[in-house]
């Protein structure tokens, strides 16, 4: 070091250690104080942090082998599947949006898909005008979410889908909850509630846009279970039409197609046709009550309708005036207003009357229009409704005070005027329903001996007189390819030389058979045939004791032919049909009076002589205090019907008892309760009426034969003990 500091020039600097502290500055010697400690704080957290270094040196070169190896999958298995679900949901995306895209551009104008019916409706009125029933798919008219009761939109909205106006045709909040009660509840997870939007119902009521095409299925019932399943498959291809729909229509407009084409029971298809079938006003009308009731109709429209049962659809309606309440819809006073005061049925819907009327004039009605229309048509009939609750009043009164409890006897009732126009019609003990079996026009039964009028008629019309006389003895009648017959009276007892009057009075047999015998047989066919009775008459002597099979509604509408002087008629409920909003009317009545039967005298005569049996005969059951009544009894062979067909000035009224099996009557005549039957109606048709003579030849005319009557048989032998073919007298 010497040499160097001697080569360089400079004084060799002593071997001292460097001064460790500068030089102490001037002043301030609290902050040299605190500045003091500052190096050894420094050099402690070296060490530390030389120490963390080392750990993070040493996991990164070692640590857990079996935590290192499970963290790798993990980290390799979600990589690979947010690889493939980022994928597949870009795919699954471009998918859907594709099918929505599809679908959109389907999609017709929203004002095209207001009415989806495949059947048009038939609305009836009565002779007054007033609507009483309704028939096929009933729609009353297009409505909108804007022009129905805002009760009524709240209830929907309020009942079926509350988040309506704030989701986009999919509630995943509502699927899941569904999906939740559903497995709690014990069934599959699509099986039960299907947490369907509106967006969603309407989807499915459109059928995803598949139409109805006659050719392609079995039936429309077939067509619609289709579009009713609940397949995952269908529920997603559901979901992308309400997407579609979304993105197409308005929440309004996706409303008013869901309020057109909802079904809503009774044949009601639509709120304006519900709201008219059951409060006979308009759905712009309708009071929260009769809202709510509307609206819970849609979760099980047939087993809740108010037509089928009141109360439960009451109850039904109050549930959803809760829920009105609850999401601010109804003010608590209104709510409580609106349970305290339920909605109640129209008079019309409640009487539900006609059923079988209704029935009868669509079956028998032009069935391009009543059966096949795609078309609303409305059809003016005849029906009066009074009269049709007089009948049915009738009929609920005998069987309830008269008949046996557990008894399965059944009946039915026309009531028509002169000239055929049908003013009521029962077809059997249950009044209050619709295509039941009809037993006024659908039931063919003998007769009997209502059908012996038709003998006389025919007798008369050749010149006979009711003041003639016939003999009442035993005979016998030989019939080709067949055995001997011999007919006889309902009391097995024979009465001598007896008039006609009083043989029709008493209902004898014997003189019937032996007048048919006498006018001739194919006359007598001819006769009843030209007054309306269609029905295959029998070709025998037999003929005259009514064996032949025939309805309740031919039997009164020939009866009609004798109180209008002798004039056919064809029964008619129909007078006229028109489409709905035109004036002019298609066609008009398709029945009434039609050709002369017998002459105005001979109807005048037997009229006279039917009201002696109705005043001192067999029919005495049937009259009405201040009123002249004509009819016959009738009882078939072995009793298995009994008949009372009768007349006022007014109206001619028909009544047949009877089992639907064929099984016999037990202690029942005409004379009996049909005729008791008859008169509970007439006395209730005539209530408030003026009385009116019947138009008949009082007394009849002078007796044509003075002496017994010429009938002669040769083949007389007596009476047969073993008698075939008895048929009942009265």
């Amino acid at each position: 070091m010497s040499d160097s500091g001697r080569k360089s020039g400079r004084k060799a600097q002593p071997l001292v250690a460097d001064r460790r502290y500068g030089p102490k500055p001037a002043g301030k010697p609290k902050a040299k104080t605190k500045a003091k400690p500052k190096p050894k704080k420094a050099a402690a957290r070296k060490p530390a942090a030389r120490k963390t270094t080392a750990r993070g040196s040493k996991t990164k070169r070692g640590g857990n082998p079996i935590v290192r190896f499970f963290r790798a999958i993990f980290g390799w298995v979600f990589g690979l599947i947010w690889a493939f679900t980022w994928r597949i949901a870009l795919m699954a995306g471009l998918v859907v949006g594709l099918a929505v895209s599809y679908v959109y551009s389907t999609l017709p104008e929203f004002t095209a898909l207001l009415d989806g019916r495949a059947n048009g409706s038939v609305v009836m009125t009565d002779r007054r005008g007033e609507v009483f029933a309704w028939r096929g798919d009933q729609f009353g008219g297009v409505v909108t979410a804007d022009t129905v009761s805002p009760h009524l939109k709240n209830a929907v909205v309020a009942t079926e889908d509350k988040r309506f106006y704030r989701h986009f045709g999919l509630s995943p909040r509502g699927i899941a909850s569904a999906v939740r009660i559903n497995l709690r509840e014990g069934r599959g997870p699509l099986s039960g509630h299907g947490g369907s939007t509106i967006t969603q119902q309407t989807a499915k009521l459109l059928c995803l846009g598949v139409v109805y095409d006659e050719t392609q299925w079995e039936s429309e019932a077939a067509y619609e279970a289709d579009c009713r399943q609940g397949s995952l498959w269908r529920k997603g291809k559901e979901a992308i039409y309400a997407l579609a729909m979304e993105a197409k229509y308005s929440k309004d407009e996706i409303l008013s197609i869901y309020l057109n084409r909802a079904y809503m029971g009774g044949g009601a298809y639509g709120s304006e046709a519900a709201a008219q079938r059951y409060f006979g006003k308009p759905a712009a009308a309708l009071s929260p009550a009769e809202g709510a009731m509307i609206a819970g109709l849609l979760t099980a429209p047939s087993s809740l309708a108010p037509t089928s049962n009141l109360q439960r659809s009451q109850n039904r309606a109050g549930v959803i005036i809760g829920l009105m309440q609850d999401q601010g819809y109804l003010s608590s006073k209104a709510a409580d207003n609106a349970r305290a005061n339920p909605a109640t049925l129209s008079p019309a819907a409640q009487a539900r009357a006609g059923g079988y009327f209704a029935d009868w004039v669509m079956s028998s009605g032009p069935e391009f229009f009543t059966r096949n229309s795609t078309s609303d048509v409305i059809i003016r009939t005849t029906l009066d409704q009074r009269i049709q609750q007089a009948a049915e009043d009738a009929m609920n009164h005998i069987f309830s005070e008269k008949v046996r409890k557990g008894s399965k006897a059944q009946a039915a009732i026309v009531v028509m005027s002169a000239d055929g126009a049908v003013r009521a019609m029962v077809g059997g003990r249950k009044t209050k329903v619709t295509g039941a079996f009809n037993r006024a026009v659908q039931a063919k039964r003998q007769t009997g001996s209502a059908f012996k009028p038709f003998v006389y008629a025919t007798a008369l019309e050749l010149g006979w007189s009711a003041n003639d006389l016939v003999v009442d003895e035993p005979i016998t009648i030989n019939i080709p390819g067949s055995s001997p017959w011999s007919p006889q009276n309902y009391d097995r007892k024979f009465h001598g030389t007896v008039t006609l009057t009083e043989a029709l009075r008493t209902s004898l047999n014997i003189p019937a058979v032996k007048i048919a015998q006498e006018a001739g047989l194919e006359n007598v066919r001819k006769v009843a045939t030209d007054f309306g009775i269609g029905s295959d008459l029998a070709k025998g002597p037999s003929l005259a004791l009514g064996a032949s099979d025939t309805s309740l509604l031919e039997v009164t509408g020939a009866y009609a032919g004798i109180l209008n002087g002798g004039s056919s008629v064809r029964p008619y409920g129909l007078v006229e049909l028109k489409m709905q909003g035109d004036s002019d009317p298609l066609m008009t009545s398709t029945g009434g009076i039609g050709e002369r039967v017998i002459s105005e005298d001979a109807a005048r005569e037997l009229t006279w002589m039917m009201h002696v049996v109705a005043s001192e005969g067999t029919g005495r059951r049937a009259n009405i205090p201040g009123w002249e009544v004509a009819g016959k009894t009738g009882t078939s062979q072995r009793a298995k019907d009994a008949w009372f067909i009768g007349f006022t000035a007014d109206y001619v009224a028909g009544v047949w008892m009877g089992y639907d099996d064929n099984t016999p009557l037990t202690g029942v005549t005409g004379s009996g309760l049909p005729a008791e039957i008859w008169h509970e109606t007439m006395r209730r048709v005539h209530q408030g009426m003026t009385p009116r003579p019947l138009p008949m030849l009082r007394g009849g005319r002078p007796a044509r034969n003075a002496a017994p009557d010429p009938f002669i048989d040769d083949t007389r032998t007596g009476i047969d003990d073993l008698l075939r073919g008895i048929f009942g007298g009265n």
